[in-house]
């Protein structure tokens, strides 16, 4: 039984190991991004529209033409036509 324990808690501080290893290597590719993102922002591109682009490219299809149809959908029912939302503005 001493033995099998043994075996468990091994097993389980290989585990957590992995995890915190890995936990590093996240933080660090966090960094990573978020130099690029400071960067794409001093060359004057607008992050907030950058991460919003990253996300649609994630989507599926599919979904991402849902969801432009509903959004289109509401902004006629609101009646904030592209042309309207550009006159408000000015």
């Amino acid at each position: 039984m001493a033995n099998v324990v043994g075996i468990a808690a091994e097993q389980l501080q290989t585990i957590v190991m992995r995890i915190e290893r890995l936990e590093e290597e996240k933080k660090g590719i966090a960094d990573d991004i978020k130099e690029v993102y400071a960067e794409a922002k001093s060359n004057g591109f607008d992050v907030k529209i950058l991460r919003q682009v990253i996300r649609l490219r994630k989507m599926d299809k599919a979904a991402l033409q849902e969801q432009d149809a509903l959004l289109e959908l509401y902004r006629d029912a609101l009646d904030m036509t592209p042309d309207d939302t550009a006159a408000a503005a000015e």
